[in-house]
């Protein structure tokens, strides 16, 4: 009997979902396009509308030569309006993006991933190097994720 585990199936197209596509799903957009986007399709996307691009988290992309400046943050009914929603795997980085990419895999054939991601933004009142700090956290974190799930 074999008992090997499965090889998964490369990724073509990946999509990464947070709540609002500021700061988490933002960085994980740029981080995978960085890596890896001349090989895998990559979008992320918000359950809801947000604020546009995190300072933050575009300074902490910034430091790794990552340029996150002009990303416009995105909604998955946009997405799904603009492109449609084909991808092969979803990868959801907070609750209720993992609720929202379930209720989609009812109608669409991709895999789901969550990979919970602290909310670098809690740390609102903290002095301006800790929170930067929160930010490099997330964004070293991911990129970690990311290199390892989706290198070929």
């Amino acid at each position: 009997m074999d008992h090997a585990v499965p090889k998964r199936k490369r990724v073509q197209s990946a999509l990464f979902m947070c709540n609002f596509n500021a700061v988490r799903s933002l960085a994980a957009e740029a981080i995978a396009r960085h890596y890896f986007g001349k090989s895998i399709y990559v979008q992320s996307a918000g359950v809801r509308s947000g604020e546009p691009a995190d300072p933050f988290m575009v300074a902490a992309l910034d430091e790794i030569g990552i340029d996150a400046s002009r990303h416009k943050p995105r909604t998955l009914d946009q997405l799904e309006e603009w492109e449609g929603l084909n991808f092969d795997l979803i990868i959801t980085l907070a609750p209720e993006a993992h609720h929202a990419a379930l209720e989609l895999t009812r109608t669409l054939a991709a895999d789901v991933e969550y990979w919970p991601t602290p909310d670098p933004t809690a740390l609102q009142d903290a002095a301006r190097e800790q929170r930067l700090d929160a930010y490099r956290d997330v964004r070293d974190g991911l990129t970690y994720r990311i290199k390892s799930r989706l290198k070929g």
